[in-house]
């Protein structure tokens, strides 16, 4: 099929055509952007966090009699915690993974704050804690009672042990074996990393060092005493109900909350869940607003070419050159739409990327997009077209 006369009929009509092209261009632009935020976000949620998440809750209490014994009660709830039927493990800790609040540090190699950097959030535990957390630890070992530093109200020395992620302490010892190696606080106090864990998320999801997490031997206190549980499979609703019935009766204390792993979780990832789900109703909106602005444009035509169609019709053309027609038509107004629109996406995708630091638009998206417009803007058109193709040779005898 020729394609000039198919030109000079939408040169003819060009207004129509040019307002679809620049809304083909902006659905474009704006589409394949989008999508590629929406899976980043569902690639940032879906991240393995390193934990048992869906096996773990966390008790948090709050101690408001001047004379709590702070000691010999984390001492009793651990005992009864980790004897319940259905737990791993249970330990006290400082901050909740995954909550958006915690603690952070920097490590050094060296004394005096030199050699390899880098910062890390640490999270104070008994011995349990490596079970409780349900990480993989592939080097080393975890903590042993003896070393576990008691309850204290202020207590700013250093640990002699730590264990740490993958993540951190490759950025300390980067050509080296980090197990065994010492780290040091910002006053020089020392301590030997004793094991080494494959991941672990920590409290900050949105921080790009999520993965910089140390383990401290502490048993965290004071006002305040969070105890994280690790359940079998299973059992952790059941555990949950009965901690809470048994914890719930200490004299001078109250519990303030009694939740899953898996509920701060997706408090932290609220807003990137809101965005995929908002980006995601535009882009469904904006596809659909240009479907249907092709085919009020393919409607259109037909109607206004209604004598046109009859005397092609009259002079031998089928049906399916009719519909040929149409289609033709609308690809080269949905092409040049999806030229300019490549042009678009590519310099938005530039600015987010330069301005909200986000990673360069992936070209797959751009070949994803263009090919998906093309394909809604021939299923659009479809309709108009089969019914020009209907139309009688009859027609063309008609006067206007």
């Amino acid at each position: 099929m020729s394609i000039r006369p198919i030109l000079s009929a939408l040169l003819r009509n060009k207004t129509g055509a040019i307002l679809v092209a620049v809304q083909i261009a902006l659905t474009l632009a704006v589409v394949v952007n989008s999508t590629y935020i929406i899976m980043q976000r569902i690639e940032k949620i879906g991240r393995p966090t390193g934990l048992d998440d869906a096996n773990i809750f966390v008790v948090n209490t709050l101690n408001y009699a001047q004379d709590f014994p702070v000691d010999a009660s984390i001492r009793e709830d651990l005992a009864y915690l980790n004897g319940l039927p259905g737990v791993v493990a249970a330990t006290s800790v400082n901050a909740i993974p995954l909550s958006g609040g915690g603690s952070s540090t920097a490590y050094f190699t060296e004394p005096g704050e030199k050699g390899e950097k880098a910062p890390g959030n640490y999270f104070e535990v008994t011995e349990r804690g490596i079970d409780a957390l349900g990480v993989h630890l592939i080097s080393g070992r975890g903590f042993s009672a003896a070393i576990v530093k008691p309850p204290a109200k202020l207590n700013s020395d250093f640990v002699p042990e730590v264990v740490m992620t993958q993540a951190i302490a490759k950025q300390l010892f980067p050509s080296k074996d980090p197990l065994g190696q010492t780290v040091y606080d910002n006053l020089g106090h020392p301590a030997r990393i004793v094991g080494i864990i494959d991941r672990m998320h920590g409290s900050w999801l949105d921080w790009d060092k999520v993965g910089n997490v140390v383990l401290h031997p502490v048993t965290a206190c004071c006002n305040s005493i969070s105890y994280l549980v690790r359940a079998r499979p299973g059992e952790r609703d059941r555990v949950m109900r009965v901690a809470q019935e048994k914890l719930v009766q200490t004299p001078g204390r109250v519990l303030i909350s009694v939740r899953t792993l898996d509920f701060y979780k997706t408090m932290s990832y609220a807003a990137d869940r809101g965005m995929a789900i908002f980006l995601s109703i535009v882009v469904v909106l904006l596809v659909a607003i240009a479907a249907l602005g092709i085919f009020g444009l393919a409607t259109f035509n037909v109607q206004s070419r209604t004598k046109q169609i009859g005397t092609r019709r009259a002079i031998g053309a089928r049906r399916a050159h009719i519909v040929q027609y149409f289609l033709v038509e609308n690809w080269l107004i949905t092409t040049t739409g999806i030229i300019g629109g490549c042009i678009l996406a590519l310099a938005v995708g530039y600015w987010l990327s330069t301005h909200f630091e986000l990673p360069r638009l992936d070209l797959y998206y751009l070949v994803g997009g263009v090919f998906g417009l093309w394909l809604v803007g021939q299923l659009a058109t479809l309709l108009p077209a089969r019914r020009a193709a209907r139309v009688s040779p009859a027609v063309a005898t008609r006067t206007v």
